[in-house]
């Protein structure tokens, strides 16, 4: 978590010197590289054809929006703001799981669903004096990444991780590439920006790296937690870097999200079913097309 919130407070940085296309292009482009050499390295690009296996697609275009809907958020919003409406999104996965799937999911979870996204208009607050138009971008972040995660779940499982790791960087940086020019265009980097963009992708990756070493070691309702350490590396990173106060609707809301959340793992546990909320509070904090 502390890996994925160092990647945040670098890229929103980045985002005062040169436009969010770009910084989507460069540091996709490194992570393309990174996750490419370790993907080819593991034999996970002997069939490249599966990245257009069609669920494949839909997590890619998902991805797309959501990487695109946080980056453009994270620019104009306090980083701890975001990250606090991001911690929903277990509880949208739950509620589109349910849905979509037929996941059986108790009142106490809906109850919880609801409350969770109380938590959210809170710090939102829709038309509200601090209300942000930008808001809506991190809310239009968790609806993707929601499909994101559901989407992933249901990726035959012979199509390796890797492979689609290294379909979603490549397809990042295309997409920034796309959208530069209605962006501002080019702007030129130096040794120091180059270097920083390049960080924040080797922190992603460390970051999803240390995760996976920890689910297979350890139970996953154990560890899924974990994820709202976010919110305490994201307030602090937003105080020194950016001297961003958190006010205290944000405060009130993201504790409520958080609550929510915990409440609905511990149900998990309590009715003894691995459910997909679960496992979306592990592997994924924010969007992950770096």
């Amino acid at each position: 978590m502390a890996g994925f919130c160092l990647n945040d407070a670098i890229t929103k940085y980045s985002s005062q010197s040169m436009n969010m296309a770009q910084v989507m292009l460069i540091r996709g482009a490194f992570a393309s590289l990174f996750v490419g050499l370790l993907a080819w390295q593991r034999g996970a690009l002997a069939r490249p054809g599966s990245m257009l296996q069609p669920l494949v697609a839909l997590r890619v275009v998902s991805e797309a929006g959501a990487t695109v809907s946080f980056l453009v958020a994270l620019a104009h919003l306090p980083i701890a703001d975001v990250s606090a409406v991001l911690q929903a999104l277990p509880l949208a996965v739950t509620m589109g799981a349910a849905l979509v799937f037929g996941e059986a999911v108790g009142w106490r979870r809906w109850l919880a669903i609801a409350i969770g996204f109380a938590g959210v208009l809170i710090i939102v607050r829709p038309g509200f004096e601090g209300f942000s138009i930008y808001s809506l971008a991190a809310l239009a972040s968790v609806a993707c990444c929601a499909v994101r995660d559901l989407a992933t779940k249901r990726i035959p499982k012979a199509i390796p991780t890797l492979l689609v790791s290294t379909a979603t960087a490549l397809a990042m940086t295309i997409v920034g590439a796309a959208l530069l020019p209605a962006m501002g265009g080019w702007t030129p980097m130096t040794g120091d920006s180059t270097a920083l963009l390049a960080l924040a992708a080797v922190l992603v990756v460390i970051g999803y790296q240390f995760i996976i070493m920890a689910m297979r070691a350890g139970d996953i309702s154990f560890i899924a937690p974990f994820r709202y350490t976010a919110l305490i590396w994201s307030i602090l990173l937003g105080l020194f870097i950016f001297a961003d106060i958190p006010d205290l609707p944000m405060i009130v809301g993201a504790t409520i999200i958080i609550g929510s959340g915990l409440y609905a793992l511990y149900r998990e546990r309590i009715v003894g079913r691995r459910k997909i909320v679960a496992e979306s509070t592990g592997p994924t904090m924010v969007p992950d097309g770096i």
